[in-house]
């Protein structure tokens, strides 16, 4: 007889294991249905998302970098250029000890510690995923060394990159600038313009000069390569090409053997020179001496090297002919004098006195000629042959500022020219409102027009303070008889693509609104400068008319009644040398300006400096003292400015 205990135990586990059954069935079938649903999410809802994640694993998007524009001067000599090389490149996100493996490859090739310090400052500035140069420049010896033993080196990477190249070197440093690396500002800027997306894979950027100016034309338009890559990332075919449209070339108006003579004639001596075409205002030479190596800011200026020209007392880095700003001394006389007509203050008729000294009114303090026994009697024209100071301080105070400032403007003194140059300054055109905002943190008697204010400013001295480029182009405008053009350095813009040329058309910008008849008055007196005036040493021998006025700036003022010695001054301390001059006088093909630092009086330095340049510009003459390190002019180029129509 069967035991119910037992029977009941038995029905009690069965229907417990029934249970269990279906438990594990209800868990197996939500499992599934989770499974179905996430698989129904994935394929359906989140379809394209994951296809075009997979699409990226398979293709890669390459940049492919155009080739920066060149720099040509006038007759297509080039200034600026490329040049292929290989450069030793680290990505330190793929690197897992990054000191060991730079420590591996100086085993195979030698890295200069220069080289480590210059990887560092780059990868600071850089994103971790990004490739950054350890040596640029590679030997093919290295390149093949490297190499052969990639498989050692993960992230670490051979390349050959497109350098920049500037073989007149520290001759066109302040006017082509350089190129330098991206760093997080520009990228931020690139950002800003909405730029970023034509830089991909770019490493470089125009920093200063005409690279900076015209970055837009010489940069170009990327291209892109979708390659497709196997699990490895190695590349198996390439998808579809977009080629990258290379960057424009700029042919400038500079002619760069007529800028080589100039350095040359200029030799260890600090300044500047700029010489303009009156009829177009493109700029013939631009020269700011000394000058620095461009090639040396490409890949990232090392610390030492950036300290030597930052601490130099000689400025290598400052832009004289654009930033440099002095009082012109003399060579002002010429436009006090084209004011003074233009108001009447004074007759070309008039004859008035030139005497040793000038005795301001109603003081006892004398204004002294640099002549002690002075000049006489003469009239506006022989003051400005003899650069007579007396007759100028007499006429500054006669006329007041408020006659001087509105007539000087006209010139574009003190006033930005407009030059296709980044940073150009201002300078100072004094007046009464001027010296009110200059002095207005000062006392009210420090910020007040005095009417001795004037009189030092009549022989371009005082608050007067211009730029090399502003004379320039004020000669340029008083040789062209007040018709005004915008100086600029680019006169042809060439498309890489297409080869059409854009010129920058010469138009003038106004016509001053002054007699013909004072500007040949004027004209005259700065041709008499050359025959019979300051500078007629200068004009022996001149196969060609000439116009010019010497200048001789003050740097410090010297007490009254003392007297000028260079000698007992230290070099920084002593005046300025000048000299301006356009030429022939009747159909101007170059006017210029120049200024030779502490050389004292214009027509013994600067003078010298146009003579040679203009000899050499308009007959092909090559300065005597130079004909073993300077090349022959371009024919061509000769014969345009010599016998061109005008």
């Amino acid at each position: 007889m069967s035991n119910p205990t037992r029977l009941k135990n038995s029905q009690v586990e069965e229907s417990q294991f029934q249970l269990r059954l279906v438990v594990a069935y209800v868990f197996i079938v939500l499992m599934f249905l989770l499974l179905l649903g996430r698989l129904i999410w994935l394929q359906v809802w989140q379809h394209e998302h994951y296809s075009t994640l997979a699409q990226n694993n398979r293709i890669s998007l390459v940049p492919i970098l155009p080739n920066r524009g060149l720099i040509v001067d006038r007759n297509g000599l080039v200034l600026a250029q490329n040049y292929s090389a290989y450069t030793l490149e680290l990505v330190p996100s793929e690197i897992a000890d990054l000191s060991a493996t730079i420590k591996q490859l100086q085993s195979l090739i030698a890295i200069a510690p220069r080289d480590e310090r210059q990887f560092k400052r780059l990868m600071a500035e850089s994103r971790n995923f990004e490739s950054i140069p350890l040596k640029t420049k590679l030997t093919e010896e290295e390149a093949a060394r490297i190499a052969a033993q990639a498989w050692r080196f993960p992230g670490v990477e051979v390349k050959a990159r497109l350098f920049r190249d500037y073989p007149y070197k520290e001759i066109t440093s302040h006017v082509l600038g350089y190129i330098g690396r991206i760093n997080l500002r520009d990228k931020e800027q690139l950002e800003e313009e909405d730029k970023a997306t034509n830089y991909k894979g770019s490493n470089y950027i125009g920093k200063t000069g005409l690279e900076a100016t015209y970055e837009d034309e010489l940069h170009g338009t990327v291209g892109f390569e979708e390659v497709e890559t196997d699990s490895a990332g190695r590349a198996v075919r390439t998808l579809r090409h977009t080629a990258p449209v290379h960057g424009n070339t700029l042919k400038l108006a500079l002619d760069i053997r007529l800028q080589e003579v100039a350095d040359k004639l200029f030799g260890k001596r600090r300044g500047a020179l700029v010489a303009i075409e009156p009829s177009t205002g493109g700029v013939l030479a631009f020269l700011s001496k000394p000058g620095f190596d461009p090639n040396l800011f490409i890949d990232g200026i090392d610390t030492q090297t950036w300290n030597s020209l930052n601490n130099d007392w000689q400025k290598p880095m400052v832009n004289r002919a654009l930033r440099g700003t002095y009082p012109p001394g003399s060579t002002f006389k010429p436009f006090m004098a084209m004011a003074a007509l233009e108001t009447d203050s004074i007759g070309q008729k008039d004859i008035r006195g030139a005497p040793g000294y000038f005795t301001l009114p109603g003081s006892s303090h004398q204004f002294r000629d640099s002549v002690k026994s002075g000049h006489g009697m003469v009239n506006l024209q022989r003051a400005i042959e003899v650069s007579s100071d007396t007759f100028f301080y007499k006429l500054a105070w006669e006329m007041g500022i408020d006659k001087i400032h509105p007539m000087l403007s006209q010139f574009s003194l003190g006033s930005k020219t407009g030059i296709d140059l980044d940073g150009e300054a201002i300078g100072v055109l004094p007046s009464k409102e001027w010296k009110a905002k200059r002095f207005a943190r000062y006392k009210p008697e420090f910020q007040r027009w005095y009417p001795a204010d004037v009189v030092s400013i009549g022989i371009g001295q005082g608050f007067n303070a211009y730029t090399p480029l502003q004379m320039a182009n004020a000669t340029a405008i008083l040789a062209n008889s007040g018709e005004v053009f915008k100086p600029h350095l680019v006169q042809e813009i060439v498309n890489s693509k297409t080869g059409q040329s854009r010129r920058v058309e010469p138009l003038p910008i106004r016509q001053l609104p002054f007699k013909k008849g004072n500007f040949d008055y004027v004209k005259r007196g700065m041709e008499g400068v050359l025959t019979r005036g300051t500078a007629s040493r200068l004009g022996v021998g001149l196969q060609y008319s000439m116009a010019g006025k010497t200048g001789t700036a003050q740097v410090v003022q010297i007490k009254q009644g003392a007297k000028y010695n260079a000698a007992a001054l230290a070099e920084q301390y002593r005046d300025h040398s000048w000299f301006i001059a356009f030429a022939p006088v009747d159909k101007p093909k170059i006017a210029i300006a120049v200024i030779v630092e502490n050389a004292g009086f214009g027509a013994a330095a600067a003078g010298p400096i146009v003579r040679s340049l203009f000899d050499y510009y308009l007959l092909g003459k090559i300065p005597a003292e130079l004909k073993s390190s300077v090349k022959p002019a371009v024919q061509n180029n000769v014969i345009d400015h010599a016998n061109a129509p005008n």
